[in-house]
C-alpha cells in the first residue's frame, strides 16, 4: 500500500504595481515621457471622457494595447511564476497588461482592469476578449450596450477589491513589487495581512513602508534585479 505524501505550501501573496511593466519597457503614469505624457488623466481615463470624446479614449486605449502586445515578460515576472516550485502564489496586480499572464503565472487578480479584454457598458464585470489591438468605435456588447475598454477608469469603484483583501488575509508571506503604495484603494491591502507576516518590498524607490507594522525587508533594486534576488533569499529559508 502506498503513502501519498503531501506537501502543503505556503501562500506567498505578490502585489505588483507599474514598476513591474515598466521593466518591460511599458509606458507608466509617472513616466516624463512616453505615451502617457502627451495626455491628461483626465481626456483619457475618466467616465466623462468616454462620454465626452469616445473616439479619443477609445483610440488612445488601442495604441496602449498596441504597445502592451509588442512587449514581452521580463525577469521580474518570471521569477513570480517561479515562485510557484517553492509557494503557493497568488498575485494582484495594479497592472492591465497579461504580462504576468504570459509569463505563465497561474493566480492573477487585476484590481484595474485587463487591456486584452472589452466590457459592457452597463455592467463593470461583463467582459468579452478582444483579439488584436484595435477595438472599433461602434463595436457592440451582447447585452446591447457599447463596448468600452475594460479599465477602471479614476472615479469608478474598483470592483474586485474585497476579493484581493481575502486573499491579502491569506498570506504568509506578502511581496511588494514595483509601487509606490500611495494609489488607494489598492495601497491599502497590505494593511489586511496579518501582524505575524513578513512582508518584502521589492523597489528601487521609496515606497509607503513607514506605517506598516509588520517586519519589512526592503530590496532597493528594480525588479528584474530584485525578484530573483528574493526567490534566491527565500528559497534558501525553505530549503
Amino acid at each position: 500500500m502506498h503513502t501519498l505524501h503531501f506537501i502543503i505550501m505556503k501562500r506567498l501573496v505578490v502585489f505588483t504595481g507599474a514598476g513591474v511593466s515598466a521593466d518591460s519597457g511599458i509606458a507608466t503614469f509617472r513616466d516624463s515621457d512616453g505615451l502617457w505624457a502627451n495626455y491628461r488623466i483626465e481626456e483619457v481615463c475618466t467616465p466623462e471622457a468616454l462620454i465626452r470624446n469616445r473616439k479619443k479614449v477609445i483610440e488612445f486605449y488601442n495604441e496602449r494595447r498596441k504597445e502592451i502586445l509588442s512587449k514581452s515578460p521580463n525577469a521580474g515576472h518570471l521569477a513570480i511564476k517561479n515562485m510557484e516550485n517553492y509557494f503557493d502564489v497568488q498575485v494582484i496586480t495594479q497592472n492591465i497588461d497579461n504580462l504576468h499572464e504570459r509569463a505563465g503565472s497561474k493566480h492573477i487578480l487585476h484590481l484595474h482592469g485587463e487591456i486584452t479584454k472589452l466590457r459592457s457598458n452597463n455592467d463593470d464585470l461583463a467582459t468579452v476578449p478582444i483579439e488584436g489591438w484595435e477595438q472599433s468605435l461602434d463595436a457592440r456588447h451582447p447585452d446591447g450596450s457599447l463596448l468600452r475598454p475594460y479599465i477602471v477608469f479614476f472615479g469608478e469603484a474598483v470592483p474586485y477589491f474585497d476579493k484581493a483583501i481575502e486573499i491579502a488575509k491569506t498570506a504568509e508571506i506578502f511581496v511588494v513589487v514595483g509601487t509606490s503604495l500611495a494609489v488607494y484603494p489598492a495601497a491599502s491591502l497590505i494593511y489586511n495581512i496579518k501582524p505575524d507576516v513578513p512582508v518584502y518590498v521589492v523597489d528601487p524607490g521609496e515606497p509607503a513602508i513607514s506605517g506598516i507594522r509588520n517586519k519589512v525587508v526592503h530590496i532597493k533594486e528594480n525588479s528584474v534585479i530584485g525578484l530573483p534576488k528574493l526567490v534566491k533569499l527565500l528559497t534558501e529559508k525553505t530549503n
